[in-house]
C-alpha cells in the first residue's frame, strides 16, 4: 500500500468531496457540454467548486479531469488537449486547496465499450497511460479511477496509473442486477475488490449508480473481497429529470445521517457523487464530528 494511504487511513474516516458536474452547471456549464473544457474556458468557475469543497470540510478534493482521456475528448474535437486539460485541472484544484486538502486527480471511463469492439484494450492502455502521465506531471497527491462499469477497463486504468507511482484509488459502479449489487457487466463487489487489489489498487471503492441506501451492504461486500481501504461516494438518491436536468431529492441532512453506517461497515473514505454539493460535505463533517478531522 502506498505510504500516503497508510498515513491517511490512520485518520479515518477521511471526508472527500461531492459532485462536480452539477456544480459547474450552476456556474454556466450547458447541457451536453464537456465539463473538463471549463479548465481552459472558465478556470475561475472550476476553482470556485474546488474551494467550496475545501471550505465545507473536504480533506481530499478531486479535479475536473473525469473525461480528459483522448477517447472521450475526441467526441468533442478536443483529443489534442489531453495534456493541457489534465495539467490545468490538477493545477486549479491544487491552487484552490492551498495546502488545506489533498488533491486526487479524477480519471473516468473512456465512454467506449470493450465487449462490443468499439474500442480495443490497446486503445484503452494508450489513452489511460497518456492521461495518467499528464496528470502526474502536475503533481497531484493521488489518482482516483471512478465510475467504472467494466472491470476489465478499470484494470487497464489501474495498470496505467500505477506507472506514475502515485496512490491509486479504483471505484466501480454497482447498480445492476435484481438487487442492484452488480456492475453493468454482472461483476459482484467481492469479485471486483479481489481483482482490483490483485491489479495493484491501493484503495478500492464504489461511487455513483444509486443513493446512499444500500451502500453499507456494498461496503461490507467490498471488504469481504479485499483488505485494502474502502472509498465510497454515493449519489443523493436517484434523479428525476426536471426541465432537462437531473434533480436529486435526498437532502444533505438525510444523506449525512446515513454516513456513520458506512464507516461502521468499514469505509475509510466517504463523500458524495451525483446530486451532492458542499452542503452535503458540511453535513457529513458535522455528523462525523472530531473523528473526521485531519
Amino acid at each position: 500500500m502506498h505510504p500516503l494511504i497508510e498515513q491517511l487511513i490512520g485518520q479515518r474516516p477521511i471526508i472527500t468531496d461531492g459532485a462536480w458536474g452539477t456544480q459547474l452547471q450552476a456556474r454556466g456549464l450547458g447541457i451536453g457540454e464537456l465539463p473538463d473544457a471549463m479548465n481552459l474556458l472558465r478556470p475561475d468557475a472550476v476553482a470556485e467548486v474546488a474551494r467550496a469543497y475545501v471550505e465545507a470540510g473536504s480533506q481530499i478534493i478531486l479535479t475536473n479531469t473525469f473525461g480528459s482521456n483522448r477517447l472521450r475528448l475526441a467526441d468533442y474535437s478536443l483529443a489534442d488537449k489531453v495534456v493541457e486539460l489534465n495539467r490545468r485541472g490538477v493545477e486549479i484544484s491544487r491552487n484552490a486547496a492551498a495546502g488545506r486538502a489533498y488533491v486526487f486527480a479524477s480519471i473516468g471511463p473512456s465512454g467506449k465499450m470493450l465487449f462490443s469492439g468499439e474500442v480495443s484494450e490497446s486503445d484503452l492502455h494508450e489513452a489511460f497511460e497518456e492521461q495518467a502521465a499528464a496528470i502526474a506531471e502536475a503533481n497531484p497527491d493521488g489518482i482516483v479511477i471512478e465510475s467504472m462499469t467494466d472491470l476489465q477497463e478499470a484494470l487497464i486504468a489501474v495498470e496505467a496509473v500505477r506507472k506514475t507511482g502515485l496512490p491509486v484509488v479504483a471505484c466501480m459502479v454497482f447498480d445492476s442486477g435484481k438487487d442492484r449489487d452488480r456492475t453493468m457487466m454482472g461483476v459482484t463487489p467481492e469479485q471486483a475488490a479481489s481483482a482490483l487489489e490483485a491489479a495493484g489498487a491501493d484503495v478500492i471503492g464504489a461511487n455513483c449508480g444509486r443513493g446512499i441506501a444500500g451502500f453499507a451492504l456494498i461496503c461490507a461486500r467490498l471488504r469481504a473481497g479485499t483488505n485494502r481501504p474502502i472509498w465510497l461516494k454515493p449519489n443523493a438518491g436517484l434523479p428525476e429529470i426536471v426541465d432537462g436536468r437531473p434533480c436529486y431529492r435526498t437532502t444533505p441532512d438525510e444523506f449525512a445521517r446515513a454516513v456513520p453506517e458506512l464507516v461502521d461497515a468499514g469505509a475509510s473514505f466517504v463523500g458524495g457523487c451525483c446530486g451532492t454539493n458542499p452542503e452535503f460535505i458540511s453535513a457529513i463533517r458535522q455528523v462525523l464530528g472530531r473523528c473526521a478531522q485531519a
